[in-house]
């Protein structure tokens, strides 16, 4: 399987994607732009904003060659005198919405190469309400789980708790949502994260959690879009969205990297929301709403 055929498949998910995203919201369109990277390759940033119910939200398309750079090396254990050459591609969504009773969602699904042929997916899916509801977020792991077990029945308990562990904060000893999905180098027909399966099998597994997408959001959209919200749980919005910026500039793994690497800025920072506040010392009244997501936002939950 050649990376031409990964790519292509990225490429076609982001258009269908932006499209039910588009046809959902119903009052704004994304708008592309072309970028082409330094070490080669380059990317589709698309960007919806002020619209119906999405404020900002980006669907973003990259296909990235290059000569590997000094932190991956580290990260691979590769000497300094081998020189290996690199394909990096993917899909990668942001949605922050208006309404305070839509969730933000995030995802990514991505695949690595190098060119003696070592090669690897990646990616995830995570929910972060502002308010947890906990229907939404039961069914929402359902149907994570349900596409996982079709695939691998160890995928689901495994990438489920690399999801706690990764979408964490630690300096507010909170998680960043509900959790999700997360995983990292599923390297084919080797044992580990991709138990063993074959490249056309992970495949398969990475382009149905990129499928799952569109229908899971959208239906949440369609839930919550007209559910009347007030100036405090507006307020609270802005503050969930503070812990989102802090998580994804202090500690999210692919925001720093592409930083230190030189990768575009305005697509990295596309995740974070329009508008986001901090209070001081900020604490909910004890039974609140507010009191209740924050007792969700704790490692371990089984949906």
């Amino acid at each position: 399987m050649k990376v031409e055929v990964i790519e292509s498949f990225f490429k076609d998910l982001q258009d269908r994607i932006c499209q039910d995203i588009e046809k959902e919201d119903g009052g704004a369109k994304f708008h592309e732009d072309l970028w082409q990277h330094h070490s080669g390759g380059g990317g589709r940033t698309r960007l919806i904003q002020n619209g119906n119910v999405i404020e900002k939200g980006g669907v973003n398309f990259s296909s990235v060659t290059g000569e590997l750079h000094p932190r991956l090396r580290q990260q691979m254990n590769l000497n300094d005198d081998e020189e290996f050459r690199f394909t990096a591609t993917g899909v990668s969504i942001v949605m922050h919405p208006r309404n305070p009773h839509v969730p933000i969602i995030h995802m990514n699904v991505r695949y690595f190469e190098l060119d003696n042929g070592t090669c690897w997916f990646g990616g995830g899916i995570d929910l972060t309400p502002h308010y947890v509801v906990e229907d939404d977020a039961r069914a929402f792991h359902k149907r994570l789980k349900s596409a996982c077990d079709r695939h691998h029945k160890a995928f689901y308990p495994q990438f489920k708790a690399w999801a706690d562990d990764y979408f964490y904060i630690p300096h507010r000893s909170e998680t960043r949502g509900i959790g999700g999905i997360f995983f990292d180098y599923l390297k084919p027909d080797e044992p580990g994260n991709g138990q063993g399966l074959s490249k056309k099998q992970l495949f398969a597994f990475v382009q149905e959690v990129g499928e799952t997408f569109a229908p899971t959001y959208t239906a949440l959209m369609r839930k919550h879009r007209n559910q009347p919200f007030t100036e405090q749980e507006k307020q609270w919005q802005y503050l969930r969205r503070g812990r989102y910026v802090e998580f994804n500039l202090v500690w999210d793994r692919g925001t720093k990297f592409g930083l230190e690497t030189n990768g575009r800025t305005e697509s990295i920072l596309m995740s974070l929301p329009p508008q986001a506040n901090w209070e001081y010392n900020w604490v909910p009244e004890a039974d609140s709403p507010e009191e209740k997501t924050l007792g969700w936002l704790r490692k371990g939950v089984d949906w």
